[in-house]
Order: C-alpha cells, then sequence, then structure tokens
C-alpha cells in the first residue's frame, strides 16, 4: 500500500533546509565536536575537519538526496526501486534497510542521552552551587546509577519525538523545526555572545583557529574524517527520508552546501560557546560525555546567573538532541507505513515503544546500575550500540552509497537528478566515484585494525 513518502512533501525549500539542518545539527555538534577538537589538540584538527566535511561529506550528501528524491520512497523502496530501474541487484536494497535499521538502534540509545540532557535542564534552574569536581561527577554517577530516573527521562524524550514524527510531514516535522531551529541558532549564538563579553575568548579563539600541525596524526586526521562524516547524519536513513520528501523544483546540490555549512557553523559557534568557559575556570576541554555533565556545570555553579547560563544551555541541547531524534525516527515510521498502511500515529507509537524498550538495556547498562555488569565483547549496550552504528554501518553505508551513485546509477541519470552546471559535475562526480570510497573506506579499516589487530 501507498505510503507518505509517495505524497507527503516539504511545504518549502526553507522547512527542508531547516530540517535538514537540524538532522545533520545534534548532541554530536554541541558536545562531541567540541571535546574531540580537544582532544585533536584545537585548530589544525578544526581545519582537516572542515576540509572533510566539504571534501567527503557533501558529496556523499548530495548522493542521499538524489536517491531519495527520485525514489519517493523510503531509503529502503527507495534504493530497491532505483536500482531496478538501473538493471542493478535488488541487492543494494540492503544499503537501504542498513540506513533503516542502523537509525533505529541510534534513537534507541540517543533518546537515553537525550533523557539525560531533559533531566539537566529540569537541575538546571536550581543551580549548580558548590558544585565541584568530586560532587559533580557523583551528582552525575547518582542519576545514571539510579533504575528508575533515566529511564522516566529516557521516556519523556521519546514521547516528545513522537509526538512531532506522528503527526506527518506539514504537520509535525515542520511545525517542529520551524520554532526548533530558529530557537537554536538564537540561543547559540546568544551563549557565544556571553562567552565572548565574561570567559576567556581569546584563549578560546586561539585553541580553535590556530593551527598546531605537530599534533596531527594519522588517528587524529582519521577521526576528524569520521567526524564529519558523523556530524551530517549520514547513512541513517534520515537524510534520504527527508530527500523523498523533496519536489524536483528543488536544487540539490546548493540545498546541500547550506546544510553543510550551516552543520559545520553550529558546531564552531558551539566550540567558541563552551570554550572560553572551560578556560576561564581552568576546566579540561578533552572530556567527552563529562564535558557537559560533570565539568561545565562546575563552571556554571561559579558564574554570575549561572542558573541561567546553565538553563539556556541544556535547553539549547534539548533542542538540538530533539531535531536530530525526529530524523532518527521517521526512516523507521517511514517504511513501516508505506508497506503496512497503518496509521502513521500508531506506526509512531510502535516503533517508540520498540525504541524504548532496546533503549533500557543501554539505561539500565551504565556502571553501577542494574545491568552494568553484563558486557558483550567487553562494551555496555550503549557502547556497543554505537560502535556497531557509529564504526561499522555508517562507514559502510556511506561507502555504498558513493559506490552506488558513482559507479551504479547512469551518468546521465544523475546529471538529470541534479541539474548541475558540467564542471561542478564533474567536479562531485570524481569525488563520489573515487575521493570519497577510499576516504571512507581507510576510516572503516583504521577502526578496524585499532579495534581487532592493535588490540
Amino acid at each position: 500500500m501507498a505510503g507518505p513518502s509517495q505524497h507527503a512533501h516539504w511545504s518549502s525549500r526553507w522547512t527542508f533546509l531547516l530540517a535538514a539542518v537540524g538532522s545533520a545539527v545534534g548532541l554530536g555538534n554541541i558536545w562531541k565536536f567540541p571535546y574531540e577538537a580537544g582532544e585533536g589538540g584545537g585548530g589544525a584538527f578544526v581545519l582537516i575537519y572542515l576540509a572533510f566535511v566539504f571534501i567527503v561529506g557533501l558529496p556523499v550528501l548530495i548522493a542521499e538526496l538524489s536517491m531519495g528524491r527520485r525514489g519517493q520512497l523510503s531509503p529502503i523502496g527507495s534504493m530497491a526501486k532505483i536500482a531496478k530501474e538501473e538493471g542493478r541487484s535488488k541487492l543494494w536494497g540492503l544499503v537501504g534497510w542498513s540506513g533503516v535499521v542502523g537509525g533505529f538502534i541510534v534513537i534507541s540509545f540517543y533518546s537515553v542521552v537525550g533523557g539525560w540532557v531533559l533531566a539537566y535542564l529540569l537541575k538546571a534552574p536550581m543551580g549548580f552551587a558548590g558544585y565541584d569536581a568530586a560532587l559533580s561527577t557523583q551528582t552525575f554517577g547518582a542519576f545514571i546509577t539510579d533504575p528508575v530516573n533515566p529511564i522516566v527521562a529516557h521516556f519523556g524524550f521519546l514521547l516528545i519525538t513522537v509526538l512531532i514524527v506522528a503527526r506527518g510531514v506539514q504537520g509535525g516535522l515542520e511545525k517542529a523545526v520551524t520554532f526548533l531551529m530558529p530557537a537554536l541558532f538564537v540561543l547559540l549564538i546568544g551563549l557565544m555572545l556571553y562567552s565572548a563579553i565574561t570567559a576567556d575568548f581569546a584563549a578560546a579563539l586561539n585553541f580553535l583557529f590556530n593551527p598546531d600541525w605537530g599534533k596531527l596524526n594519522v588517528n587524529t586526521v582519521l577521526q576528524a574524517l569520521g567526524l564529519a562524516f558523523f556530524s551530517l547524519s549520514l547513512a541513517l536513513g534520515s537524510i534520504m527520508t527527508y530527500g523523498s520528501y523533496l519536489t524536483k523544483d528543488m536544487n540539490i546540490p546548493r540545498s546541500a552546501v547550506t546544510i553543510a555549512a550551516a552543520d559545520s557553523g553550529v558546531a564552531l559557534l558551539a566550540g567558541l560557546a563552551i570554550f572560553p568557559i572551560v578556560f576561564a575556570y581552568g576546566l579540561n576541554p578533552g572530556q567527552s560525555v563529562g564535558l557537559v555533565f560533570t565539568t561545565l556545570p562546575i563552571a556554571f555553579g561559579q558564574m554570575p546567573g549561572g542558573a541561567i547560563i546553565g538553563t539556556l544551555f541544556f535547553f539549547l541541547l534539548t533542542v538540538a538532541a530533539v531535531t536530530s531524534a525526529i530524523s532518527l525516527l521517521e526512516p523507521a515510521v517511514s517504511y513501516v507505513e508505506e508497506r503496512t498502511g497503518i496509521d502513521r500515529k500508531k506506526v509512531s507509537v510502535y516503533i517508540a515503544i520498540a525504541a524504548f524498550a532496546l533503549g533500557t538495556l543501554s539505561a539500565w547498562g551504565q556502571p553501577g546500575n542494574i545491568l552494568g555488569t553484563v558486557k558483550v565483547f567487553g562494551l555496555d549496550f550503549m557502547s556497543l550500540k554505537d560502535y556497531i552504528t557509529n564504526n561499522i554501518m555508517m562507514p559502510l553505508g556511506g561507502m555504498f552509497i558513493a559506490l552506488f551513485v558513482g559507479w551504479f546509477v547512469s551518468r546521465k541519470n544523475m546529471m538529470d537528478e541534479l541539474a548541475m552546471e558540467d564542471g561542478t559535475f564533474k567536479l562531485w562526480y570524481f569525488l563520489v566515484r573515487f575521493v570519497c570510497p577510499v576516504a571512507i573506506g581507510a576510516v572503516f579499516v583504521s577502526i578496524i585494525y585499532n579495534t581487532i589487530i592493535a588490540s
């Protein structure tokens, strides 16, 4: 039975851009980019990351959007349909399956972290007065090891997500991003200006934009490439699904450039908002989850108006998390509705319930919680799901998308779909055929080597 991806379309290019940027911009841009930049040494890492966003990420982004629009179905349906039209093996539909399944796995643990953010959003108005390293670490540890509170927060975050997705493209997704994305940019710019005025902005600028090439090595370069790919939300079904709601008159290459630029801009703004506070209070810029949940609360507890700034910061994180979460849930909802004809509201609830159940393993799998001692291949449930999606499914999915578009879809059909100028098309075609598969393959091989051989 026909599903929504054959009929629903974005009402305008503006709403599509807001939704696609919202899909790309998530928790990773606000906290993953700053701490990976911190670990990678700052300026040199940032420049390499930005180069990879536009050399590798952008061509694959264009490829995904084009496959979605041409197929006008879920990623599974679009890949199978286009493969058939091109006279290729139906096994290419597995690339769509990888995206949909990968997105579902990610939302199952992403919503757990989103729940942590939601919990801290409720905690922030009370302030973090008296927080030092010990108290902040103890507070966060007590929360994630509690058997009930993380589950409640996980449920609350998924409830917000499903209420948006259940309303469809124009009734849910568009209305949500039309409010949430401008709010995100206003909050982020406001926090950056606050940091520029009250904290050590000069140190942050020097850290982010003064490259020390001596700090680069093969691992940090590959890490920058992986982050560039991850930050654009590629190969998780989200971008291809959003592309299926595009009309033929929307310019994909121009839109993709806007999405990539906005995504990178948010990451840089996040760094300029966070690092001045980190440096002003002598904190460590290279922490991961701890940067948000244990390090920054110490600063919020010491600064004037810290309760207000902390609340705005966690509201910003909540907005970023929700805009990504709806894009992760959407591909699975689109596919099930497309195949079964079941009402979207029911499908959204069913899939959210399944994601909640799977996510409960991640919430209870934290050290000290009910399943904290359970390990699979030496990893807790959240780390395992993150490893499978981030290190295996996303690189392989992105590589196969590039290979399919570059080598198995006719050049003429791609030219007709993208309507690029000849010189621009030749550059994109070269990148998607040769550069992207090799670069993504290098990341994948490096990950496997470091995991299996080096360890």
